[in-house]
């Protein structure tokens, strides 16, 4: 076979493996796969090049294929010369075994065989025989067997060496390998290296000598830590005495006499524990208690609770104690009945305001009015009365002239209901737990599901349909199932898909609508402030910042509040009117969102200070007294009192002012 059908026998093979594995249209792949092998490289050399161009388990079996299939048609010795030359070749000097100088290898052997020589023909050699593959194995054997016992021989004279002396490893080399290893191989294609010999019959640069180099520097390192190791101490003294037992189980010297042994002290964590806590009992066992009165440093006043609940006991009270006590509250009640009952009658007759006149007891004839300090002239409900200025005035009238503010008809005050009350009666809500829900919602149900099963029972209302699924749908249906079971799950998908549209469209009609959302969300907002309106005042130092009035003013927009600000100088007043939830979140706005200290302020003297807003005063009005809030600029305290003033709540301003003058002064 010549060189070129080889080769072509190593691009087909690639190219067939290539197909198999990764299709048709990889030339670059298989020309790649080639150019590694004729280099020579190992499968797992190839397998990790390869992996960079292809999927790696599509680069590991098409590797494996391709060397396989080379080694079945007799493509494989050169690759396994290549791959042992390769080895040589990357090996380094130091570490590679030098060639035996006796034996030097053939021109022929020596000389890397490429892929393009057939198998059977390098060096003009015939194929091997059996007989030739029965004397390498043979070969190899005998290798083996030496090789092993040269490494026993190492390992005995690096046991028999002391710790604290290393011979060289050319005395501990072992004997030189069999002459079978400078035979030339014909599967190598190269004669197998034998080790050098050195001038006293050791090893020079062997794997073996190496070995025994690290044998003996373990040696030596174990040596040096156990000499830094404290010497055994020799002194009978500290030995341990022989342990004597006498006939009573004693323990005695060598001479007879009781020995005490000192008890051994506990040395877990957990018993050392519990000694130091009896230990403690004990002491305070021990330590004398003060005769102290607790009376001297009592104090009444103070009510003294236990620090731990005590028990409670069964209070049992006596028989008809409960009955007297609604016998009181039955009296009571027939009580304020009956005087309410009273008192209505006597407003109908007038009896009630004639025991009031009868009550009033008259002026004593010996009283006269006293100028200076006394009482007036006349009192100002007998004014209206009389119609005059004084008693005597009133006396000298005519009778028929006397009374003139008095008639025959009964004037009566407006009954007006008080601005904060509401119309309706509010009731303390019930709160109830969990628990008490949960039945009260169970018991709920159970009286609908009751009433709706006695109206079907009566005829008023037809049964339901049987809530079929497709999980009981055997169960619900039986025979009818198993005659047409096509037709009866059309008819269960249909219901489920009815009762899911029912209820699709329940939640539709419950949703509220865009503008009815907008409505809520209004409504959860602003409060009623029919009653009473809370108003805050607060009083900035600067309000320049931009961003910081579009935050009190936007913000005031959002609550939906009223209000103004006025601005001046370092008095700059800021008025809002809403709710009590409104004034919550606007007073956070201002005392804790806004962030006034990060503005410098000039004072009167240049000094700078941080800017700062201050709560004035919050309360409540009877209504409203400004718009939309609205920012005003005055040139001077006059302009913004009268625009105070116009508002009516000029007292505003005043009270602003004055702090700001009031704080102004103390610092």
């Amino acid at each position: 076979m010549s060189s070129s059908s080889s080769k072509k026998g190593v691009e087909y093979y690639a190219e067939k493996a290539a197909r198999k594995y990764l299709g048709s249209g990889e030339s670059a792949v298989v020309s790649t796969l080639i150019s590694y092998v004729n280099a020579g490289y190992t499968k797992d050399k190839t397998i990790s090049k390869l992996s960079s161009l292809v999927d790696p388990a599509k680069a590991n079996k098409l590797t494996t294929r391709l060397y396989e299939t080379l080694e079945e048609k007799r493509l494989g010795p050169q690759y396994s010369s290549k791959r042992s030359s390769a080895a040589a070749e990357t090996t380094p000097a130091a570490k590679r075994p030098a060639a035996p100088a006796a034996d030097p290898p053939q021109n022929g052997a020596a000389k890397k065989m490429r892929w393009d020589q057939p198998a059977g023909e390098a060096g003009g050699k015939a194929p091997l025989t059996p007989q030739q593959i029965k004397e390498m194995m043979a070969n190899a054997q005998k290798m083996i067997e030496m090789r092993k016992k040269t490494l026993g021989a190492l390992q005995s004279q690096g046991a028999a060496q002391s710790p604290l002396i290393s011979q060289p490893p050319s005395l501990m080399a072992g004997p030189p390998p069999p002459p079978l290893m400078g035979t030339p191989n014909p599967l190598m294609g190269a004669a197998l290296p034998q080790p050098a010999l050195g001038a006293g019959g050791g090893t020079i640069d062997s794997p073996f000598a190496d070995k025994a180099k690290k044998i003996a520097d373990l040696q030596a390192e174990i040596a040096a830590k156990l000499s830094n190791l404290p010497a055994r101490s020799t002194d009978p003294a500290d030995k341990p005495r022989p342990l004597i037992l006498d006939d009573s189980g004693r323990t005695v010297d060598a001479s007879g006499n009781e020995v005490q042994i000192a008890a051994r002290l506990p040395t877990l964590k957990a018993n050392i524990r519990a000694k130091r806590r009896a230990e403690f009992r004990q002491q305070l066992q021990e330590r004398p208690t003060e005769d102290v009165s607790e009376a001297a440093f009592f104090d009444p006043r103070v009510s003294l609770r236990p620090s731990t609940r005590g028990r409670r006991a069964f209070n049992f009270h006596e028989p008809g104690k409960f009955q007297q006590v609604a016998a009181r509250m039955r009296t009571k009640a027939q009580l304020e009945k009956l005087q309410s009952e009273i008192s209505q009658i006597a407003r109908k007759t007038g009896i009630s305001s004639a025991m009031r006149l009868a009550m009033v007891a008259p002026r004593p004839a010996t009283w006269q009015p006293s100028v200076a300090g006394g009482p007036p002239q006349i009192e100002w409900w007998d004014q209206v009365v009389t119609q005059t200025d004084t008693y005597e005035a009133a006396e000298q009238k005519p009778e028929e002239e006397r009374y003139e503010g008095i008639t025959s008809l009964v004037e009566h005050p407006a009954q007006m209901a008080p601005p904060t009350d509401g119309d309706k009666n509010v009731f303390l809500p019930v709160l109830l737990t969990k628990k008490e829900r949960k039945k009260l919602r169970r018991t709920n149900r159970r009286e609908a599901w009751k009433d709706k099963q006695e109206k079907i029972r009566l005829g008023l209302e037809p049964p339901p349909e049987p809530k079929v699924r497709m999980s009981n749908l055997m169960r619900v249906l039986g025979n009818e199932a198993i005659q047409d079971p096509t037709k009866i799950e059309a008819h269960v998908r249909a219901q489920m898909a009815k009762r899911q549209k029912e209820h699709q469209d329940a939640n539709a009609a419950r949703k509220l609508t865009t503008e009815q959302r907008k409505e809520k969300k209004i409504n959860k907002i602003k409060e009623d402030t029919t009653t009473e309106v809370h108003v805050a005042i607060y009083r900035v130092t600067d309000l320049s910042n931009q961003a910081k009035k579009f935050k009190v003013e936007t913000n005031a927009n959002q609550l939906f509040m009223t209000g103004a600000v006025v601005l001046f100088k370092d008095v700059n007043v800021v008025v809002v009117e809403g709710g009590p939830k409104q004034q919550k979140k606007y007073k956070r706005l201002m005392l804790q969102r806004i962030k006034w200290e990060e503005d410098m302020v000039k004072g009167k003297e240049d000094e700078e200070t941080e800017n700062k807003c201050t709560l004035i005063w919050e309360g409540t009005t009877k209504q409203r007294n400004f718009g939309k809030i609205t920012f005003k600029l005055c040139p001077n305290e006059s302009f913004a009192r009268e625009y105070f003033r116009k508002a009516g709540v000029e007292h505003y301003w005043d009270l602003a002012h004055s702090s700001s003058v009031l704080e102004q002064e103390t610092t």
